[in-house]
């Protein structure tokens, strides 16, 4: 191919297998390509520009080895429509969400969030937030003409997205309310790893880092591995911590412990935070705990499909009715879909998962007490999830098939005997709830070759269990 040759988008990202998960375009290293990058840049460009003016585009990426390359690939392209690159380096996600919030201008984050690091993806902002369902079919069918990539340029990074990010949550306290508080932060190879110390040690907390790690770490805060459990608690216990603080790979999903090293569920954490932000309308997915209506919390919850685009599509309809709106997801990702008012300051709204928000307000809500008691005062319902790694999307869908068809007999399969289903549920995926009380939910995930089981239990015991046994017996069906 000479040097001039022409190229389309949409033929690019056809030929590419790249698609769209639950947030984000995914796919391997290998397939993110220049062009590629630069195709899947130019359709969302174009997309955009039907709506809204712009020069500018902000970029950042997570710590993958990876996105650097793929960063300079995005710059490259914007160059041939002579608009201006502001690079931020490596930030949170919604760092990068909040100041081109600001700044409205569109933004792209080159993460591929908890996935291992052989993959790596898009996320895409306009200039008033993420992008929608409507906008991925836009980007994916785009005829935008460009001219294949040679030289990629190198990339300086601006500081304003950290500062401004650490100021968002910092202008909101005007004590040290931390003082005495010692809060452990699990770097790993966090995207915000340089700069989550800073907000607590605004706040007066003694912050101790943990296991910084020069290789890229994919932490799913939805799957936690046995090995990050038990050293949470070991951790706890050797530094006499109050909680441990830690996110996925591009810091939008929190992993919070309470003072004993016991990493809280996200929807738990979630749970807590509107609570302590006083929201009235919650958006929320299917898959999260049922404590949310039981606790009797909030006027109105809406149930979604699983993914941030599914929960912030609701936003638009709660905030006419409601005045303070907000959504989460199992994963711990809080989405902040109104304005805010605490301790007299207007908290603005930021309608992307983000890790830091539900940390602070949980923190806030146990005072001078221990996080433990606010998560034992709620409605004990206990869920647990893992995944299969490595299992091909068109098989998991085969199954979750099969279940709708006849979900007592998959049960069967699945190692469930004398059962008795009380309802199905199949906005995403296959939600069976028992007669006695126990849900099982098999789905297919949206950014990876994996199926995802979720269950929910009166017991952790029990919720576990019901984990185990179905993914043990998946390949029976």
């Amino acid at each position: 191919m000479s040097i001039n040759s022409k190229l389309i988008s949409s033929s690019i990202i056809a030929q590419s297998g790249i698609s769209f998960g639950t947030s984000g375009a995914r796919g391997l290293v290998t397939q993110f390509t220049p062009d590629v990058c630069a195709a899947f840049t130019l359709a969302f460009v174009a997309g955009v520009k039907r709506n809204f003016v712009f020069t500018q585009v902000a970029i950042a990426i997570d710590n993958r080895p990876s996105s650097y390359a793929m960063a300079k690939s995005c710059a490259a392209a914007l160059q041939q429509l002579n608009i201006d690159v502001v690079y931020y380096g490596v930030v949170p996600t919604p760092a990068l969400a909040y100041i081109a919030q600001k700044d409205a201008v569109p933004a792209i984050m080159v993460t591929g969030s908890h996935i291992p690091f052989d993959r790596n993806g898009l996320k895409f902002y306009r200039p008033d937030g993420e992008i929608s369902k409507a906008d991925e079919k836009v980007i994916i069918t785009e005829l935008v003409e460009f001219t294949e990539l040679c030289d990629l340029p190198e990339l300086t990074a601006s500081n304003r997205a950290v500062e401004a990010y650490i100021t968002r949550y910092t202008s909101l306290f005007d004590t040290p309310w931390l003082t005495g508080k010692r809060i452990g932060i699990y770097e790993h190879s966090s995207a915000g790893r340089d700069l989550y110390y800073r907000i607590f040690e605004k706040f007066g907390a003694k912050v101790i880092a943990l296991e910084r790690s020069d290789k890229f770490i994919p932490i799913d805060t939805e799957a936690v591995s046995t090995e990050d459990k038990l050293k949470a608690i070991q951790w706890s216990k050797e530094h006499n911590l109050d909680a441990i603080f830690s996110t996925d790979g591009d810091g939008d999903r929190p992993l919070m412990s309470d003072e004993n090293g016991n990493w809280l569920r996200g929807d738990i954490l979630g749970l807590l935070t509107a609570e302590s932000l006083n929201i009235e309308a919650l958006a929320v997915p299917v898959n999260c705990n049922t404590a949310i209506e039981l606790s009797n919390k909030f006027t109105h919850v809406e149930r979604t499909k699983i993914g941030s685009p599914y929960v912030i599509a609701q936003f638009a309809n709660l905030v006419k009715a409601f005045n303070t709106v907000a959504g989460f997801e199992a994963n711990g990702g809080f989405l902040l879909g109104s304005d805010v008012r605490l301790n007299g300051q207007l908290l603005k709204a930021l309608p992307t998962r983000d890790a830091v928000l539900p940390a602070i307000m949980l923190l806030a809500a146990a005072g001078d007490g221990v996080i433990s008691t606010l998560v034992n005062a709620l409605p004990q319902r206990f869920t647990h999830s893992d995944r299969i790694q490595n299992f091909a999307t068109d098989k998991s869908h085969r199954i979750v098939a099969k279940g709708q068809i006849a979900p007592a007999n998959l049960l069967v399969q699945l190692g469930f005997d004398n059962i008795e289903i009380k309802s199905v549920d199949e906005t995403d995926g296959l939600r069976i709830t028992l007669a006695d009380g126990r849900i099982v939910h098999l789905r297919p995930s949206g950014n990876a070759p994996e199926l995802r089981c979720y269950a929910e239990a009166e017991s952790y015991t029990q919720a576990n269990d019901c984990v185990v046994k179905s993914l043990k017996n998946i390949q029976k069906v």
